[in-house]
């Protein structure tokens, strides 16, 4: 049985321009857009009122799954119920497509993240079998290179079909993120006293000198015999783009500086950064601002790497003075640029064919407000 959908008096946002009109939504694709106004009624339409009409939007990534399967230190949360809470803090925020970023390093919250990765997936895939998601979720693998574990952390998860995408991090004192010592230090010194710092800071440095190189390639291997999209995490310079081209890296993710951004340009990679870093007007640990980027015509994907909602708010910022985008460009940095660079053609902006991702949403003192969110035509929030 075929479903229509009509939405009315609305501004849409194609790749091109904001278009005042309607768009028809058949079996959960895009049918038509035209600049009419058909009134609410006529099918089963909905008036718009005006409010703008934009693709779901596309976040490749986002650590928030972890903060719910482990909210406090030593306790884990149905990772059913994890899951879910995750899906409805992400549908909400207007993004319909989602890569859950699992970091292969360390612990969080004194639960060790080999206890956290095969929970946070099963109770992903336990809520999927059962139609329990509103957005659809696939895998993004943060892959630190200095961790001994790393290799085996990946192996228990890089067969999931899940999977699309992996990157490759190092945070070690000293490196990258953290080349000024001192920057990783004031950012666990309330896990740490001093004394434990000095020991922590020697033990990631020894790992990193014997295990970082090997684990790179290796990653990077797998990635190519997969056919998985590859990402490097914080470069800081045109070496590390230099090194990550060499790997087949194809998205230069949270690059730390403008120098980097740069050479990341050249390669042809594409740029992304974090949302809150719009948000916030610049980057909590002190690196190139990602409005700044974005004015210099070096960035590509926004992400909602910790705040979620912070994705579409970013996006009006950017599309406003002094940056300047424009809505359509903007938007594309939520969606058919993310799309893009993670093989997804069937999705990322409005277009007969494409699946009917829609968000609704209008402007109130310059924050926007989602008002209604659609996956392939079907209403999820």
């Amino acid at each position: 049985m075929s479903t229509e959908l009509i939405f009315s008096n609305a501004r849409i946002v194609t790749p091109e321009a904001v278009v005042t009109g309607t768009l028809r939504v058949a079996d959960g694709r895009i049918a038509a857009i035209d600049e009419s106004r058909v009134e609410a009624g006529a099918s089963t339409g909905e008036d718009l009122d005006g409010d703008y009409l934009i693709p779901g939007l596309i976040d490749l990534h986002t650590d928030h799954l972890e903060r719910h399967v482990a909210p406090r230190p030593g306790v884990m949360w149905n990772n059913v119920s994890a899951a879910l809470a995750h899906d409805a803090q992400v549908a909400t925020a207007g993004i319909t497509t989602v890569f859950d970023s699992l970091s292969l390093m360390g612990e969080h919250k004194g639960v060790p993240r080999g206890k956290l990765l095969r929970p946070m997936v099963d109770g992903l895939e336990a809520a999927r079998r059962q139609d329990m998601l509103r957005a659809d979720h696939f895998l993004h693998l943060r892959c630190e290179v200095a961790d001994p574990h790393v290799l085996d952390y990946l192996a228990v998860l890089v067969e999931d079909p899940a999977v699309r995408l992996l990157s490759i991090m190092d945070h070690t004192p000293g490196q990258r993120q953290y080349v000024q010592v001192e920057k990783w230090r004031q950012a666990n010194r309330h896990r740490y006293n001093e004394a434990e710092l000095d020991v922590l800071l020697k033990e990631r440095q020894a790992a990193q000198e014997v295990h970082a190189d090997r684990h790179r390639h290796a990653i990077a291997d797998i990635a190519a015999r997969r056919g998985l999209a590859l990402a490097s995490h914080d470069d800081e310079s045109a070496a590390h783009v230099d090194e990550a081209v060499s790997l087949g890296v194809a998205i230069s993710e949270f690059p730390t500086t403008t120098v980097a951004a740069e050479a990341a340009r050249r390669h042809g990679l594409s740029i992304l950064m974090g949302a809150p870093n719009v948000v916030r007007g610049g980057s909590h640990s002190g690196n190139v601002g990602a409005a700044d980027l974005a004015k210099a015509g070096l960035l590509d994907i926004l992400a909602s790497d910790y705040v979620p909602i912070s994705m579409l708010h970013a996006v009006c910022m950017l599309a406003e003075d002094p940056v300047g985008l424009g809505l359509p460009q903007a938007i594309a940095l939520v969606s058919a640029n993310p799309a893009k660079a993670a093989g997804l053609d069937d999705r990322g902006t409005i277009a007969p064919g494409l699946r009917a991702d829609l968000v609704r949403f209008r402007l109130v003192d310059g924050v926007p407000h989602i008002r209604s969110v659609w996956r392939a035509g079907k209403r999820v929030a």
